[in-house]
């Protein structure tokens, strides 16, 4: 049984303002605070994201205020919310805002479509909080919600899904109050008609929702099954002088971008053989044999494709490296103190955190 559009999002507000979650980017219309709250929860939970946010608009308070900062600032503000590909385009974007905008946000859904990083999601739910422009947001808690209330069974990770779907989203909106429906069904999404386990029971959208009737709550929404992940092993050379660790800024094609780590090596199993391995440490850094202990401990990391498995070897060094090996590596002598200041991938930040912190 379908529900009239009247119903469906009465019910979802009038449910909305009794289960809300009191989260501080819903008490504003500005626009550059609700961007920055949703670049951040972003593939975040709420409950992680938030003290994000919270550092984030006490430090850069305005856009211009971000758009003015290091990119190694944003990046260490960012450190450990993952994906680092938004940070740097919440970097981008501030500039952006403020070179080819004057600091102020487009006033309208396409005019957002402009700002790099600001996808149709992003730019719907700015538009509509913002500005009160009725357009419906689709993220993961409304597809869940369209697909089990309205019976669809289009696979929600494809492409040609995407406009079956904003059709029904768009149908469903209310002209006069599309900021609060938009809070609504995302909030519904997230804290009632939740992937696993739903509260069915005390749904006032039981009786209207396909799903319910017909027993495929488990079922819908169709998504194909994630890539599988790629396993990688990196070995962490921990070269240390006078005090100082030797750490490189990471390169653009690969992953952490930007962020800092140690000399490393990529193998493709766990334990190397030690002869050919440490060959290869003396042929890379240009220098001789040298004894290293490992710390023991392998680390492990979770990305969306990739699972990564690291060690870390201690490597106490007499001299430094020679400046053309330093220059063709990328590595550079920082104290403790400036260490702290980076910007790093949270498997460094933990490693440091065990053993120099």
């Amino acid at each position: 049984m379908a529900s009239t559009p009247s119903f469906f999002s009465n019910t979802l507000i009038d449910w909305y303002h009794r289960h809300r979650r009191p989260l501080p980017w819903r008490e504003t219309t500005d626009p550059y605070a609700i961007w920055l709250s949703e670049i951040i929860l972003q593939q975040t939970r709420v409950k992680q994201g938030l003290p994000y946010y919270l550092k984030f608009i006490e430090r850069f308070p305005t856009v211009h205020d971000l758009a003015n900062a290091p990119e190694d600032e944003v990046l260490r503000l960012w450190q450990g919310l993952g994906y680092y590909s938004r940070a740097r385009n919440l970097h981008f974007t501030a500039k952006q805002v403020v070179a080819e905008f004057g600091g102020e946000f487009p006033g309208s859904y396409a005019g957002l479509l402009q700002l790099r990083g600001v996808g149709s999601y992003t730019a719907a739910a700015i538009a509509s909080f913002a500005y009160r422009e009725p357009v419906a947001v689709l993220d993961g808690n409304v597809y869940r919600v369209l697909a089990r209330v309205f019976g669809r069974h289009e696979n929600i990770a494809a492409p040609a899904s995407k406009k079956i779907f904003e059709e029904i989203a768009n149908a469903q909106i209310p002209f006069d109050n599309p900021d609060t429906y938009n809070q609504a069904i995302m909030e519904f999404g997230a804290i009632q008609c939740t992937p696993v386990a739903p509260d069915c029971l005390f749904c006032p959208l039981q009786q209207e929702c396909f799903a319910f009737q017909h027993g495929l709550v488990n079922v819908l929404p169709v998504k194909e099954k994630a890539k599988s992940s790629r396993q990688r092993f990196f070995h962490y050379l921990v070269l240390q002088h006078e005090n100082k660790l030797y750490l490189r800024k990471r390169p653009a094609n690969d992953i952490w971008q930007s962020l800092y780590d140690f000399f490393s090596l990529e193998t493709e199993t766990l334990h190397p053989d030690p002869e050919l391995f440490q060959g290869q440490i003396s042929e890379t850094l240009q220098i001789p044999a040298i004894p290293f202990r490992t710390t023991g401990k392998v680390y492990k990391h979770i990305l969306s494709h990739q699972k990564i498995s690291a060690q870390f070897y201690l490597v106490s060094l007499d001299f430094r490296l020679r400046e053309e090996t330093e220059d063709t590596l990328g590595l550079q002598l920082y104290s403790l103190d400036e260490i702290e200041a980076l910007p790093k991938p949270i498997l460094i930040h933990s490693f440091l955190d065990e053993h120099f912190f």
